[in-house]
């Protein structure tokens, strides 16, 4: 091993983890997410057109997306 890298193996223990979005507020990034998701993708079905692909349509997949994984986090299920 690096030195450097044992010394960053060592000191680890002594710094935790902290994620941007606590465990107590996944849900609700969750559901926001999702929600946000689901009505861009009303408003993509409404007016599907290639201007609106980048608009809605790539936004919605990608709220949806990351939606599923939060809510997945916060339900217990680990991806």
């Amino acid at each position: 091993m690096d030195s450097s890298l044992l010394e960053i193996w060592q000191t680890a223990p002594g710094s935790p983890f902290l994620p941007t979005v606590g465990k107590g507020t996944q849900f609700l990034v969750g559901f926001i997410l999702l929600l946000l998701g689901l009505s861009l993708t009303g408003a993509f079905a409404l007016n599907r057109s290639f201007f609106n692909l980048p608009l809605y349509g790539v936004p919605a997949s990608l709220a949806i997306a990351f939606g599923t994984v939060y809510m997945f986090c916060a339900v217990g299920v680990y991806v």
